[in-house]
């Protein structure tokens, strides 16, 4: 499969999105934040969730055009259910909303329970920083327990995610998006249609024994914990937040759908320091650090999101590279809700923008 250009991915995730029952709004957001993750080399939350987002569709445990609803609201916090709608577009209207209750009040947080999958946690630190703002998010899935806690061997938590991100003064912000799992489920998704192993230490088995072949995950393994007892705590606390606090749920057994919950906690510096100093002494920082000697010569000292950034640099110049196996998902994905390989093909190279 040769890279495609994002702008023909988006039509295609679009396409099908539409079809399967998305108004054209959603399915193109949908689309777009699927294919930005790719973009930014997190394939992981990208378009590989495209076939799955279909089976949550007609399981019910996913609704299309869901309108979210708001439960609790205050000068400086809100509580929001998703409705279980698409998180790309629910997280969108949480994430905005926060950062308008921040810049009236200095801080807001916003806790949002009951949606669909989130996509790439960093995403929402990203739209806070774009109008300024410091962003902490701590996700959960209460349905989807992945995880072994430390010292454990079997599944008691889900993966997990937190992030924060802080916008500098003249430059990109920066921004830490990171699993307390050693991985996202999501990797070991992408290992499998590569037909790949993973690193040790990344997984067990249902036995609970180290395991390097990621299909023992999906027949009862568990994910590990980054950092031993100290990934582990993360997690647990992670879980509390976005679960508990948000009024939603914290990984439960007897939740049987999947989920996300995300407590926000959004910081508009300049309700404090219209002078801008914050955002210059983080600047600062950040300079120094990446002023380093590198250890290896010829490799940056990199700061949080630098990675993300480059990849998107080289993606949108060579395109998105595609496996195999994500690509036949793919079009299965479309015949599945009528349109066939023809029209897939026609926009992977065509409409909306030509392959490479």
């Amino acid at each position: 499969m040769p890279n495609l250009r994002a702008a023909a991915l988006v039509d295609v995730v679009a396409a099908i999105m539409d079809a399967a029952g998305c108004g054209a709004a959603e399915a193109r957001t949908v689309a777009r934040r699927l294919v930005d993750s790719n973009l930014v080399g997190h394939e992981s939350h990208g378009v590989i969730r495209v076939s799955r987002y279909l089976e949550w569709l007609r399981a019910g445990n996913l609704r299309a055009n869901a309108t979210p609803r708001l439960v609790f609201d205050s000068d400086a916090i809100a509580i929001v259910d998703g409705e279980r709608g698409f998180g790309q577009v629910v997280g969108e209207y949480a994430g905005r909303l926060g950062v308008d209750k921040a810049k009236r009040n200095g801080i807001a947080m916003v806790g949002l329970r009951n949606c669909g999958h989130l996509g790439r946690l960093g995403d929402w630190a990203q739209l806070a920083a774009e109008a300024g703002c410091v962003s902490l998010h701590f996700l959960n899935t209460s349905g989807a327990q992945r995880v072994a806690p430390y010292g454990g061997s079997d599944r008691r938590l889900s993966t997990n995610p937190m992030c924060v991100g802080i916008p500098q003064a003249g430059g990109e912000p920066v921004i830490l998006d990171i699993t307390t799992s050693t991985v996202a489920e999501g990797k070991l998704m992408v290992a499998v249609n590569k037909g790949e192993r993973v690193p040790e230490g990344w997984i067990v088995d249902a036995q609970g024994r180290p395991t390097t072949d990621p299909q023992d995950f999906y027949a009862g393994g568990a994910l590990l914990t980054i950092g031993g007892h100290k990934g582990s705590g993360l997690s647990i606390i992670t879980d509390l937040l976005a679960g508990a606090l948000t009024t939603g749920r914290s990984s439960d057994p007897a939740d049987t759908v999947l989920r996300n919950n995300m407590l926000s906690i959004t910081i508009a510096p300049a309700v404090y320091d219209p002078a801008g100093d914050t955002l210059r002494e983080v600047r600062r920082l950040v300079d120094w650090v990446k002023a380093s000697p590198p250890l290896s010569p010829g490799q940056a000292v990199l700061a949080p999101g630098d990675v993300e950034r480059a990849a998107r640099a080289q993606r949108e110049r060579d395109g998105v590279p595609l496996d195999d196996a994500t690509w036949r998902d793919i079009v299965v994905a479309a015949a599945s809700v009528g349109i066939d390989a023809a029209r897939v093909d026609a926009l992977a190279r065509g409409a909306g923008g030509n392959s490479e």
